[in-house]
């Protein structure tokens, strides 16, 4: 008898420890969070960062026009960059905030630090960001980072922003079939973005014809050989021309996606998302923004 009781007081004990553990952890119980480093610090960046989940209250629209634009929404006022007439507000769907899509083009070769940076800032202001390559083979950046593209140019989805980046350019350039994938998206995708000699892909596929942009410093000429028409720029961190930014080399994407955090959601967010990088060498406004370009 000693030895039943001795055992019904041990299992009681160890069942009223293992229920108030549970009660303890509202998020015990669920799949997959024993490696969860949200589960076990709950001051963690994602929960810390203020802006980890922007989102756009409120949209603009181009007046009918009668072109496709008509269907195209902005998340930030002024000018349709297709038509050029004054945007609009635009009436938002309830329920499900409008979050820009970014398409991250990634070639092998490519340079880390100029699509990295940039992603790091899209990603930490909210955006939706995915990646695409030629093919859906494995891609190596700098030959030392192996990724696997999200997509192919072949089942890609629609994007609000296409981005390119510099590195072993020359293969894209030359590549017929993606540059004819490039000019197919134009009509579609609200906003281009490049870092570095991304810009050269852009400019091979008709992006920069006669607008002002920059490049990389070593490439300044090869991009205004490239694109006769264009201003090539040898002193700017990034040209914004409304509906195109292109930024200097390398870091100077981080720049140039700041700034565009900021066209989209405000001078604060941006601050924000360059406070939670620890990237104390932004100085906002230091590019050049043109605002008649269409």
């Amino acid at each position: 008898m000693k030895f039943l009781a001795l055992f019904l007081f041990v299992f009681a004990f160890v069942l009223g420890w293992a229920s108030s553990t549970v009660a303890a952890s509202p998020r015990a119980g669920i799949p997959g969070n024993a490696d969860d480093p949200l589960a076990a610090n709950p001051t963690s960046a994602d929960t810390a960062h203020p802006n980890k989940h922007i989102h756009f209250d409120t949209i603009y629209v181009c007046p009918p026009c009668g072109n496709e634009c008509d269907t195209t929404s902005y998340h930030h006022p002024g000018t349709c960059p297709r038509c050029g007439m004054t945007l609009i507000v635009g009436k938002p769907q309830k329920g499900k905030p409008t979050m820009p899509t970014v398409a991250f083009y990634l070639q092998n070769g490519i340079e880390i630090l100029d699509f990295a940076g940039p992603m790091e800032v899209f990603v930490d202001a909210g955006f939706k960001v995915f990646t695409v390559s030629r093919t859906k083979d494995t891609i190596y950046a700098q030959g030392v980072l192996r990724m696997i593209p999200d997509y192919s140019i072949a089942d890609a989805p629609p994007a609000d922003v296409l981005a390119f980046f510099g590195g072993n350019t020359g293969p894209s350039r030359d590549d017929t079939t993606l540059i004819s994938w490039i000019r197919s998206r134009r009509p579609q995708t609200q906003y281009f973005f490049t870092v570095c000699t991304g810009a050269l892909i852009a400019g091979k596929a008709g992006l920069l014809d006669s607008l002002t942009v920059t490049t990389f410093h070593e490439s300044i000429q090869n991009l205004a050989k490239a694109v006769p028409s264009a201003k090539v720029l040898s002193n700017a961190r990034y040209v914004d021309n409304s509906w195109i930014i292109t930024t200097a080399g390398i870091s100077a994407g981080i720049d140039g996606a700041l700034h565009f955090v900021s066209r989209l959601e405000g001078p604060d967010a941006a601050k924000s998302v360059a406070e939670y990088m620890e990237y104390d060498k932004w100085t906002p406004e230091q590019g050049l923004v043109i605002t008649s370009s269409k």
